[in-house]
Formats: structure tokens, C-alpha cells, sequence
């Protein structure tokens, strides 16, 4: 569903979307898909008709949406057959049309690949994109084979992505050289780096120290030199220059946050951080070292809330051990009391009440 969420948080707020977690009647036995009322009031047709469910392969199907019944009908079981959806999936269902939608589906058994592809839609609000003093439109994304797992793809609003079969079904947007971005003379080895003088960052044969700020280029540089390599050394080939520049900014900037972070930095943070670097990670960037420097201080973070728990329930226990021995003493106190009464019941016979009573009431008048 966390995938699925972010899915959704970058597809255009043009057109509504929703999401729908797959239960076993919508992939098994009556192959029925309810949809939410609210969305169905405030975005569908109002009458019966046919609508179409595109993939993201662009493959269209048929299905019939039923207003009364709130939910697609016929053709759907077509649609989830097609696409082997299982009890767990999740479907984000994006309204292009006002009779199609556009699904893209995150399996419940996911690999990987999702996650770096999620780690990078995200570089969108952290980083701003260039290509030829034009903002780059993250569209779509999608790593790995397209066969495991039907994903978006990454593309320009002016680069096309095209797919190499005989390289692993990796998407290769192109070489490109921009304002700044030249060719490079050769390759370097980071053990000829012997100053900031000498560093250049070298992505396909292209240096793109022009993408960076010189503040970035340092603290780069830094990161390098404490790890004794280029981190994007090993990144899949082919990436996009402007892409590259995005994760190693993004690598920066998480960096900067790790060594300014507090106790009371907020865990959610931690697991922001910690998730874009593993898709980082996924891509090939060297970033194993922050992981684990965040990995520690999660577990110092941890520490800390716990002990700060145990404090909190220390004191209640002990405001409460305070009430206790008050009802204590109370309770006491009302014993000593009943204990002095029955001793002065039996200082007056209190067994033999009954006969006096009974003498009592029999007396003469």
C-alpha cells in the first residue's frame, strides 16, 4: 500500500485517482470490483456504460461499469486473469478519461526494482532537473524487467526512452550533453584524485560538475574521499546524466540531514531516508556507509524513546504506588477502627444479644 501511495503522489493531480487493495472476490469466484462511493458520486458517468482499463504496457480492456451497484462488472475478470492479480495486490486506478482509467498495479510479493523506482520518482520535490534550461517532466518510472513487475516508466519530456532487449530490459534514455556538460578526455581512477582540484564527476563518459553547485561538489568530494571512490562508480549504465545528478544531490542532501540530525528528529525521517538510500543502493551508488550510520542512530533513537518510555512508566508506577499505599493507610485505619468496635461487643457479650433480645421483647408491658 506504501508503494501504491506513492504511486499515486506523482501521478498528475489533473486527473482523480484511487486506489484499491485486491480481495479475494475481486480476483477469484464473482471477479467483482466495488469502488469507492464517493469517488464513483463525484467522478464516473451517471449512467451504465462502458469503460476502459488501460495497462501499463497500453494495452486496453473493455469493462462495464454498474452505477447502482457502485463497481465494474463485466470485462473485469478479463482484466485481472490477464494481469494474474492475487488476493494482497493493490491497483492505483488513475482517471485519464471520463470513461478510462489507467492502472498500475503493485504486486503484493514485489522486488526490489519497486523500490528503487519509487526512490527515484521521489527526486522530483528534492532536486530540480534540467535539460537544456527546460524542467524535466518525471513521468512515469519503471527498472528491472518488465516481465516481474509491471511499472511506469521514466522518461523526458524530450528524450524518448527506448528498451535494449540485450541488456536486461534496461531502459536507456540517451546520452545527452548540455550547457556545461562535456566530454570527458579519460577515465580516472579516484586513486589519481590527490585534491578538489582534480575531482570531477564522470557519468557516461561526460562530466557533469556543471549540475552541481561548488557546495556540492565539496561535500561530494567529501563523501568520496572518506569512502576512497567515486559512490556512482558503479551505477547502471546508460542512466541519464540529469538522473545520476539527482541521486547524488539526493545522497548529499540525506548526508547533510544524517550529520545534523537529533533525538528528536522524527523516526519517520530515519525511514525516508533509510528507503530512498536503498533504492540508491539498488541503482548501484555506493551508499552502504549512511545506511549503516542511520541504521545506528535508529537504534540509539530507539534506546533513547525506550528509556525515555521506562522514565514515564516509572513515574506513573510510582504515582500510582502512592495511591495504593494512600488506600493503604485508609484501609488500615478503617481496620483499627472496626477492631476496637468488636472489642467492645465482646466486652458486652455481643454472642448473647439474641437471648437479651428475645428477653426483651418478651418482658411484661
Amino acid at each position: 500500500m506504501e508503494r501504491a501511495l506513492d504511486i499515486q503522489a506523482n501521478l498528475s493531480s489533473e486527473f482523480p485517482s484511487m486506489i484499491k487493495y485486491m480481495l479475494p472476490s475481486h480476483v477469484t469466484g464473482g471477479f467483482w470490483l466495488g469502488l469507492p462511493k464517493h469517488f464513483c458520486l463525484n467522478h464516473l458517468p451517471k449512467e451504465d456504460r462502458m469503460m476502459v482499463l488501460e495497462d501499463e504496457e497500453g494495452k486496453e480492456f473493455q469493462v462495464k461499469y454498474l452505477v447502482e451497484k457502485i463497481g465494474l462488472s463485466g470485462g473485469w475478470r478479463g482484466f485481472s486473469i490477464a494481469h494474474k492479480l492475487l488476493e494482497g495486490d493493490v491497483c492505483v486506478f488513475h482517471l485519464v478519461r471520463p470513461s478510462k482509467f489507467k492502472v498500475y498495479i503493485v504486486r503484493k510479493k514485489c522486488s526490489d526494482e519497486v523500490d528503487v523506482a519509487l526512490g527515484l520518482l521521489k527526486l522530483e520535490s528534492s532536486t530540480q532537473l534540467v535539460d537544456n534550461g527546460k524542467e524535466l517532466k518525471i513521468c512515469e518510472i519503471s527498472v528491472g524487467k518488465t516481465e516481474d513487475r509491471n511499472a511506469p516508466i521514466l522518461y523526458s519530456s524530450n528524450i524518448e526512452p527506448t528498451v535494449d532487449q540485450s541488456k536486461n530490459n534496461r531502459v536507456d534514455l540517451g546520452s545527452e550533453v548540455s550547457d556545461g556538460v562535456r566530454l570527458s578526455d579519460s577515465i580516472v581512477n579516484f586513486r589519481e584524485v590527490k585534491s578538489f582540484e582534480d575531482f570531477n564527476i564522470l557519468v557516461n563518459g561526460l562530466v557533469i560538475d556543471s549540475e552541481f553547485s561548488k557546495y556540492l561538489q565539496m561535500k561530494y568530494y567529501e563523501l568520496c574521499c572518506n569512502q576512497n571512490s567515486f559512490l556512482h562508480a558503479h551505477l547502471l549504465e546508460g542512466l541519464n546524466c540529469k538522473l545520476v545528478a539527482g541521486v547524488i544531490a539526493e545522497t548529499i542532501n540525506i548526508a547533510d540531514a544524517i550529520r545534523a540530525a537529533k533525538l528528536t528528529t522524527p523516526h519517520d525521517s530515519f525511514l525516508t531516508w533509510d528507503k530512498t538510500l536503498r533504492s540508491f543502493e539498488g541503482l548501484g551508488m555506493k551508499v552502504g556507509f549512511l545506511r549503516a550510520r542511520l541504521d545506528k542512530l535508529m537504534n540509539l533513537l530507539t534506546k533513547s524513546r525506550r528509556y525515555k518510555e521506562v522514565k514515564l512508566e516509572q513515574a506513573n508506577s510510582n504515582e500510582e504506588k502512592l495511591k495504593l499505599e494512600a488506600k493503604l493507610a485508609e484501609v488500615t485505619h478503617t481496620l483499627t477502627k472496626l477492631d476496637r468496635e468488636i472489642r467492645l461487643f465482646k466486652q458486652e457479650k455481643a454472642d448473647d444479644l439474641e437471648a437479651l433480645f428475645r428477653e426483651v421483647a418478651n418482658g411484661p408491658w
